[in-house]
């Protein structure tokens, strides 16, 4: 999806979209709840979007995008802090069950056969995502690999899953340090 220009109006239809695919899943929240909520016309949405899956995809885009910009900071921007204390960052990043991690994730257990499009946007991030981790952890541990870099982000993700499935009283710190500690 090269070059995703959007008008301002569509970015409010976006992010009140992502807001309620986050909350309430992509296939309980149709094109009617969307126009409703968006305080559209159906005609207007289709126009901008033209489809419920190009307009999963373009949600999910951005989704991914902005995360990439914040995942970006914590591995470039943030000098002043060790690699440890990236990976934290990462880690407390994308176990935030509000947070924009949680919609890719969802996305990978939702979409997989309805919007397969969509469905590999979120895959590519995981593998983005991968990359990113493996260039921290070799900063922490030279003989780290990208084992090393997918199991951190299978930690990510069945920490997420424990929260979700539990009363949300996972010590993601002590999860991670358990991860960390080992390295």
């Amino acid at each position: 999806m090269p070059n995703l220009v959007l008008s301002s109006r569509a970015i409010q239809v976006v992010n009140k979209s992502i807001y309620l695919f986050h909350h309430h899943g992509f296939h309980t929240v149709g094109i009617d709840r969307i126009v409703k909520e968006s305080n559209i016309p159906k005609a207007t949405f289709y126009n901008y979007f033209h489809s419920k899956e190009r307009f999963v995809e373009i949600c999910l885009t951005v989704q991914k995008e902005r995360l990439k910009e914040k995942v970006v900071s914590i591995a470039e921007y943030h000098q002043g802090l060790s690699v440890k204390d990236k990976l934290k960052k990462l880690y407390f990043l994308h176990t935030d069950l509000e947070g924009l991690y949680y919609l890719l994730f969802k996305a990978i257990f939702e979409i997989k056969l309805t919007y397969s499009k969509a469905y590999q946007i979120a895959v590519r991030y995981r593998t983005w995502l991968i990359n990113e981790i493996y260039s921290q952890l070799i900063k922490l541990k030279t003989d780290a690999t990208f084992q090393d870099a997918k199991l951190f982000l299978y930690m990510i993700e069945g920490t997420i899953i424990q929260l979700l499935s539990s009363d949300g009283a996972v010590d993601r710190e002590k999860v991670l340090n358990c991860f960390l500690n080992a390295k």
